[in-house]
Parts: structure tokens; C-alpha cells; sequence
């Protein structure tokens, strides 16, 4: 198991992302500076990627991750692809389920479109960053099953990152230890008894579009504190 922090048991609310984001950066002072990567799972989680990235020092990336989908199991994921088509699959899941080459490569073709639609804009204004041999940081505004969480870690470590840490502000526990087991460290702020979503932890949870993390991003490049 993984080194897993939860800073408490708390159910109090975050007033926003980026409160969320300035007081996860205090847990990862450790982890400060240009050497080390922090990456927003899109679209919510790229708000708080950017005020960790700024408070530490970072530079700071979107994971264009996206889970591959077990056939008949559409909240199962046998696996992830990555930005560049990497693919890691669970071989357990793909094992068990008995799932077949041609449908695995027509669920990977399907999850490129979508991280194709969705970088397309976005590396316009902000190229990737390597993460090879540096600390790679994936976040998001918190947590439920994992899946998406744990399809963004899949992809990142193909990037071969010298270490991989997850941190998120909210989280169930029993999904944060399970996480765990795929980093090298684990950090979560509140994990409280109750949880039922994201959301509810959370005094404003306005949707993020595409334009909004453009905008966020150009923002932050004009900053005087970017790295």
C-alpha cells in the first residue's frame, strides 16, 4: 500500500475550486517546484491543478485521460488511453470479462475522439509538458468510484514520472486507499462518513466548460507568478 494521507474526516464545505486548490497546495510543500508537474483531470479539476501549480511553484498540465470501458459495464474501467493513444489495459478485468481485441480497439478509437475533441483547443494555447524523471501531481475537485481518477494515474504513469502522487481535495475512504494503491503517494484533505458526491462538499460547484479552462489558462501564463 501506498503512502495515503487524509488530512481529516471533516464534512465542512470548500467555498470553491480554487479555496480547494490553495489549501491542498499547503499538504504538497514538499513537493515545491519546477521540477514537479501537477496535472488537472478536465474539466473541474484543472481549476484546482492551477492554483496547486501556482502556490508550489509547478509547472502545470491538463491529463487528457480517458477510461476504457468494460462492455457491459460502463462504470467498470478495463483500462485508459492517453493523449498520445498509449493504452494500458487491466488484465484482470479484460481476463474475467472476456473481453475481445476488436472491441477493446473500437472503445479506443471511440476515447480518442473525445480527448481529440477536447485537446484540440487547448494545446493551441498551452503544449504539453513532459513528465519523464519529474514528480507528476494528478488532481481533481475531489473523487467518488475512482474511475476517472484512476484511468488519469494509468496514463500518467506511461509517462514515466520519477514519482507519482495523487491529491485531492474530497474523497470517500474506502476510494481513496484503493487509489492509493496505484501511487506513490496519496493525499486527500477531508474524507467525511457520508458522501454521496463531489458536489455536495462544495458551497459553489458551477460547471467548468472548454472556454473556461482556456480562459483559466491564458490567465495564468499572464501571471507574474508563473513559473
Amino acid at each position: 500500500m501506498a503512502k495515503l494521507r487524509i488530512v481529516s474526516h471533516s464534512d465542512q464545505r470548500f467555498q470553491d475550486r480554487s479555496e480547494a486548490g490553495r489549501l491542498l497546495a499547503r499538504e504538497l510543500a514538499h513537493l515545491s517546484g519546477p521540477a514537479t508537474v501537477v496535472l488537472g483531470i478536465p474539466r473541474g479539476g484543472v481549476m484546482v491543478a492551477l492554483e496547486v501549480g501556482r502556490a508550489l511553484g509547478a509547472q502545470v498540465d491538463i491529463v487528457f485521460s480517458r477510461k476504457l470501458r468494460a462492455p457491459g459495464h460502463l462504470e467498470l474501467a478495463m483500462g485508459s488511453v492517453s493523449e498520445n493513444g498509449q493504452v494500458f489495459l487491466n488484465d484482470m478485468v479484460v481476463r474475467e470479462l472476456g473481453i475481445t481485441r476488436d472491441y477493446i480497439e473500437q472503445e479506443r478509437a471511440l476515447q480518442m475522439q473525445e480527448i481529440a475533441r477536447r485537446a484540440e483547443a487547448i494545446r493551441r494555447v498551452w503544449p504539453r509538458v513532459p513528465l519523464a524523471g519529474k514528480t507528476a501531481i494528478v488532481t481533481d475537485d475531489g473523487v467518488a468510484t475512482g474511475a476517472t481518477t484512476r484511468a488519469a494515474i494509468w496514463s500518467v504513469r506511461q509517462q514515466h514520472p520519477e514519482k507519482l502522487v495523487c491529491a485531492v481535495p474530497v474523497g470517500p475512504e474506502d476510494t481513496l486507499r484503493e487509489l492509493a494503491g496505484e501511487v506513490d503517494e496519496m493525499v486527500c484533505l477531508r474524507a467525511p462518513p457520508y458522501f454521496v458526491a463531489v458536489g455536495q462538499f462544495y458551497a459553489a460547484f458551477l460547471p467548468v466548460s472548454d472556454e473556461d479552462i482556456l480562459a483559466a489558462f491564458r490567465r495564468y501564463v499572464d501571471s507574474p507568478v508563473n513559473p
